[in-house]
């Protein structure tokens, strides 16, 4: 269980996919139905377009391309939110987030959803989970053109939020992205070890982690934060 000293934390920023939805969506979308649908729009086989997607999809990895729905809907000349439209019954809100957020929210916590998602898929996933009924405010890093793994996109969205980094928890499924946010001085890190429920729980290696946010409501509640 990841002891972190709430008492200490007025500011809690979250990741969505992975983090407080099933990641299974999102790994089924884009390492199975995204590579089906292009065999069938270019007539090739499946494995070749997958293997295609792999490489194209390394390519950009980590910037803003990798998570724009415009960007690959150019580049592969297809529909990409109506093929995500197919696959929308998967979308899913982990089992433990709704107690969570609401624990955090009602000790008074400002609780913000920060996410790479585009801002169209950010859109289906409230539509199909009512994730906003549970959180202050959602942000979609595409409204300041640099995702989450960039010092610039923590500089703007300081200036944005103005929260204070020494009493701000930051909670992700990415390590890289913790680590991002660590290096900009957010005090406080929580990885995700179980972001896709349908596979093994993943390793973090440098910041607290938990696969089950019920470890922490008491703690939430027992420890309001002290200014």
């Amino acid at each position: 269980m990841a002891l972190l000293p709430w008492h200490k934390i007025e500011t809690v920023l979250l990741d969505m996919d992975g983090t407080l939805l099933d990641l299974h969506f999102d790994n089924q979308f884009w390492l199975h139905h995204l590579p089906k649908k292009y065999a069938e729009k270019t007539g090739r086989s499946p494995q070749s377009c997958h293997e295609e997607l792999k490489e194209a999809f390394a390519q950009v990895q980590g910037k803003l391309q990798w998570y724009c729905l415009d960007y690959w809907a150019d580049r592969l000349q297809l529909d990409i939110m109506e093929a995500k439209l197919e696959l929308a019954h998967l979308i899913t809100i982990r089992k433990d987030s709704i107690a969570f957020l609401d624990a955090l929210r009602e000790s008074n916590r400002r609780v913000v959803l920060v996410t790479n998602a585009h801002p169209d898929s950010l859109s289906l996933k409230v539509e199909k989970t009512q994730l906003n009924d549970h959180i202050d405010t959602l942000i979609s890093t595409h409204q300041f053109g640099v995702p989450k793994e960039f010092q610039l996109l923590w500089k703007k969205l300081h200036n944005h939020l103005k929260f204070e980094p020494q009493s701000t928890l930051f909670v992700d499924d990415g390590e890289r992205i913790l680590d991002a946010a660590k290096e900009f001085g957010i005090a406080y890190t929580l990885g995700i070890t179980n972001p896709d429920s349908q596979l093994p729980d993943t390793t973090i290696a440098n910041h607290l982690h938990t696969n089950n946010y019920y470890d922490l409501l008491q703690s939430i509640i027992d420890e309001p934060y002290v200014a």
